[in-house]
C-alpha cells in the first residue's frame, strides 16, 4: 500500500510539473486544449520522458530542408524499445490518438518527421541497441543496428572486424532506420541494389504498438512494407545488414563529356560490366554549378579552372565519376583493371583525372565538405530538393527539356545536379520504394540539390521545381519522385504509388489502422 501511494504521489507531482510547463510555454506551442494529446493516459514512465522545452519544440518543428514547419506538442526521449512501444499503444488505446513521428537525423526536406500537434520520438535518445557484428553459416557476417543508428558509426564498427556493408549513400551522417524506410541510394545501388536490398532482417514496431521481428521468411508483408514504406506501417528499431570483405583504398575517377548521349552510353557500359566498377555517379558542370562544390572538393585548382573553362565555353558538360575498390592484394593490378574498365569509353580528350584515397575518405566525402561549410555559415540554408527517378527511354528528352531549356538557361541554382543509372533487377518490386513503372533494365536517377539562402530564392526554386513537374507530365515523361513530397491531395499519392497503392492502404490498415504514424508525409494525413 505505501509503495502505490508513493507512486500514485510521484505520478501527480510529475502532471503536476508537466501542467506548469504548458502554462509557461503556451505562447510557444500548439494551445494545450486543442491538441488530442492526454497526458492523464500515459503510463508514469512514458509521461517522465516527454519534452516540452523551447528548445526541443524549435528542434523537432524543422528540418534540413528547412521548408515548413510542423509544431510538436512534445517531443518523446525513449531509453528502450519498449518506451516507445508503450508510447504507441498509449496513443492507439485512447479514445483520442495522438500522431507519432519517429526522427532520426531530421535529415528530411519537406517535413516528413514532424508531427504537428503530436509526439516526435527523439530516436537517438536509445540505448543499448547498437551495432554488433556477427556470422553465420546460413547468412555469413552481417550486422544488427538499431534503427537510431548513424551510418558513419555502421561504417566504423563494421571496419574494425574488417568488414562493411555494401550499399551507401552519399552521405553517412544519416541514420538506418530513415534511409530504409526510403530507399538509401548511391552509386553503389546499380551493383547491389539500394540499402533495402541489402536487409535480411528487422524489429519493427507497428502502429498498433506491437513489437514484431520481420524478415522475407516471417511476418514477411511487414518486412516489404516497412522497407521504403515511408515510416506508415512501424519505426524501425532494429536492422540485420548484409556485410562484405572491406576495402582499403580507391581509386577515384573523373571523366568529362560534352555530349550528354555519349555520356549516358558510357554510363550504361560501365554497369553492365562484370568485375566493373564499385561505384557510378554522373553530374552536370555549367557556369554557376562549378566542377568543385559541396559533395566533394575533387578537382585540384588547376584541374577545376580547365574544367570550368570547358562548361563556359559549353554552356553545360557533364562530370562521369567512377569509383573502383581495392585492397593490398590489388595493387599491383588495379592500374590494369581500370584500364581495361575504361576501353572504349569516349570521354573529352585531355578530361580524365584520378585519385587514390582511402576506403572511409571516399565514403565520407560530404561530410568534409559540409563542415568546412559549416565554419563559413553557408551550410544552414534552405533545401528545396527535387529528387526523380526517370525512365531510360526519357534521359535524353530529360536532358534537353530540362538541364538545358530549364536549369542551364534559367541559371537559379548551383546545384549539385547529379544523373546516373541503376539496374532495376537490384530492387525487389515486393518492397514499397517506388520506382520507374517502365519496364526498361535500367533507369535513371536525378539529384536537384538546391539551396536557398533567403525566402525569395527558396520561391523562385520551389516555382522551378514545379514547374519540371508539370512539363514532364505535360511531355509524358513518366517520372516518379524520390523522398516524394505531396502535400495537396491523396490522389497525388494514389498516382505516385500506381499499382502498388491498394496494397500499400490494406498494408496500412492492419499495422496503424488509426493513422497514427508519420503524420508528416500527408499520405493518410492532410
Amino acid at each position: 500500500m505505501a509503495k502505490a501511494h508513493l507512486l500514485n504521489r510521484a505520478y501527480m507531482i510529475i502532471l503536476h510539473i508537466i501542467s506548469n510547463l504548458v502554462s509557461i510555454t503556451r505562447t510557444k506551442l500548439t494551445p494545450w486544449k486543442n491538441t488530442s494529446l492526454q497526458y492523464k493516459t500515459l503510463p508514469l514512465e512514458i509521461a517522465t520522458k516527454l519534452f516540452l522545452d523551447t528548445t526541443s519544440i524549435k528542434t523537432a518543428s524543422s528540418d534540413f530542408g528547412k521548408l515548413v514547419q510542423e509544431i510538436p506538442t512534445a517531443v518523446f526521449h525513449p531509453s528502450t524499445v519498449s518506451d516507445i512501444s508503450r508510447l504507441i499503444k498509449s496513443s492507439y488505446t485512447s479514445s483520442s490518438p495522438f500522431k507519432i513521428a519517429a526522427r532520426g537525423r531530421g535529415h528530411s526536406v519537406g517535413g516528413q518527421a514532424m508531427a504537428k500537434n503530436g509526439v516526435v520520438v527523439e530516436m537517438s535518445s536509445l540505448i543499448n541497441v547498437g551495432i554488433k557484428v556477427c556470422r553465420s553459416e546460413s547468412l555469413g557476417f552481417y550486422c544488427d543496428v538499431g534503427g537510431e543508428q548513424l551510418w558513419i558509426d555502421v561504417l566504423r564498427t563494421t571496419l574494425e572486424h574488417g568488414l562493411a556493408p555494401v550499399s551507401w549513400t552519399d552521405y553517412l551522417y544519416l541514420s538506418v532506420g530513415g534511409t530504409l524506410s526510403n530507399a538509401g541510394i548511391s552509386g553503389q545501388a546499380f551493383l547491389h541494389g539500394p540499402q533495402i536490398s541489402n536487409v535480411l532482417e528487422m524489429d519493427v514496431i507497428t502502429g498498433k504498438g506491437d513489437f514484431m521481428t520481420c524478415s522475407k521468411s516471417m511476418n514477411s508483408d511487414l518486412f516489404y512494407g516497412v522497407l521504403g514504406g515511408l515510416g506508415q506501417f512501424g519505426i524501425i528499431t532494429r536492422a540485420r545488414i548484409v556485410l562484405q570483405k572491406a576495402p582499403t583504398r580507391v581509386k577515384w575517377v573523373r571523366m568529362i563529356y560534352d555530349d550528354f548521349a555519349t555520356f549516358t552510353k558510357d554510363q550504361e557500359h560501365l554497369i553492365s560490366l562484370n568485375h566493373g566498377p564499385s561505384y557510378v555517379e554522373g553530374s552536370l558542370i555549367m557556369k554557376k554549378s562549378p566542377a568543385n562544390n559541396w559533395r566533394s572538393s575533387f578537382f585540384s585548382v588547376h584541374d577545376e579552372a580547365k574544367v570550368n573553362l570547358l562548361a563556359s565555353e559549353c554552356g553545360i558538360v557533364y562530370s562521369l565519376e567512377v569509383v573502383k575498390y581495392y585492397d593490398e592484394f590489388g595493387i599491383q593490378t588495379i592500374d590494369e583493371e581500370l584500364d581495361e574498365m575504361f576501353k572504349g569509353l569516349n570521354f573529352k580528350s585531355g578530361f580524365i583525372f584520378k585519385k587514390d584515397v582511402t576506403f572511409v575518405d571516399f565514403l565520407n566525402r560530404v561530410r568534409s565538405e559540409e563542415l568546412k561549410l559549416q565554419s563559413k555559415g553557408l551550410w544552414d540554408v534552405h533545401h528545396p530538393w527535387l529528387n526523380l527517378f526517370i525512365p531510360k527511354s526519357s534521359i535524353l528528352k530529360f536532358n534537353q527539356r530540362v538541364f538545358v531549356d530549364i536549369i542551364q538557361k534559367e541559371n537559379k541554382s548551383a546545384g549539385p545536379f547529379l544523373v546516373y543509372p541503376m539496374n532495376r533487377k537490384r530492387w525487389d518490386y515486393r518492397m514499397s520504394s517506388v520506382i520507374s513503372e517502365e519496364d526498361e533494365d535500367v533507369f535513371y536517377t536525378v539529384g536537384l540539390l538546391h539551396a536557398a539562402r533567403n525566402v525569395e530564392d527558396l520561391k523562385m526554386i520551389e516555382n522551378q521545381n514545379k514547374k519540371i513537374l508539370e512539363l514532364c507530365d505535360e511531355i509524358g515523361i513518366k517520372i516518379k519522385q524520390y523522398l516524394p513530397r505531396y502535400n495537396e491531395t491523396k490522389e497525388e499519392w494514389m498516382k505516385h504509388f500506381g499499382a502498388k497503392w491498394s496494397l500499400f492502404e490494406e498494408r496500412k490498415a492492419k499495422y496503424d489502422p488509426k493513422m497514427i504514424l508519420s503524420p508528416g508525409q500527408k499520405i493518410f494525413n492532410f
